[in-house]
């Protein structure tokens, strides 16, 4: 079957986390750990989106096979990886860099992307924040970024490990389980995102 390939931009909090789980999706072609929608002129480093001043925030960028997937389809799983009223913090990171966004590349996207939202509202009482935007700019991240938690299995993770697993099962046109009802890891395997679980690198 041909492919059609298509793109969107996560924000999710820590890009590690969410890198990880999109790369889990049957369906996802690739993903890159970057950083999104800032205003500075640079090319940002981590250093630099660390002092908060750049307005960028750590994103995935997701390329897609939309013969196999579909954006609500995606949407659905991003929204079990995030708290959508929690306003510039994911877990226990807190920063502006850490907000949640949608950014895409086309207003039928963005149709979608608006659609979805309100649709979620309808059952959330309190006010959904995150952003839904245009891309404005993307650079990917530094390479000890890539794949962070495929090089250190280990490593610090605001999203719960049974939710990777979540994303490996699921699939289009077969609702996705929900975080509560998800099949949990071996206790060896989880993480329970103590700030003390970070690494030396402190986290993504």
């Amino acid at each position: 079957m041909k492919q059609d390939i298509k793109e969107v931009y996560f924000a999710g909090g820590c890009f590690w986390g969410t890198q990880h789980f999109f790369k889990q999706i049957t369906g996802v072609l690739t993903t890159t750990a970057g950083y999104a929608n800032g205003h500075a002129d640079d090319m940002p480093t981590y250093e630099m989106v660390s002092t908060e001043t750049t307005g960028y925030a750590e994103t995935v960028h997701v390329t897609y096979d939309a013969a196999r997937i579909d954006l609500p389809f995606l949407l659905e799983l991003f929204f079990e990886t995030i708290d959508p009223t929690s306003l510039n913090r994911q877990g226990c990171d807190v920063g502006t860099r850490y907000r949640t966004g949608v950014f895409v590349t086309s207003d039928e996207d963005m149709a979608l992307v608006e659609k979805f939202i309100a649709r979620k509202q309808e059952t959330i009482e309190q006010k959904i924040v995150v952003e839904v935007q245009r891309l404005a700019n993307f650079h990917d991240a530094e390479d000890y970024h890539q794949d962070y938690l495929d090089k250190h299995p280990r490593g610090y993770c605001h999203i719960p490990f049974k939710l990777f697993k979540l994303a490996k099962e699921s699939r289009m046109g077969r609702k996705p389980m929900s975080a509560e009802n998800a099949p949990s890891t071996d206790e060896h395997e989880l993480n329970p995102n103590r700030p003390d679980d970070r690494p030396e690198v402190y986290h993504g």
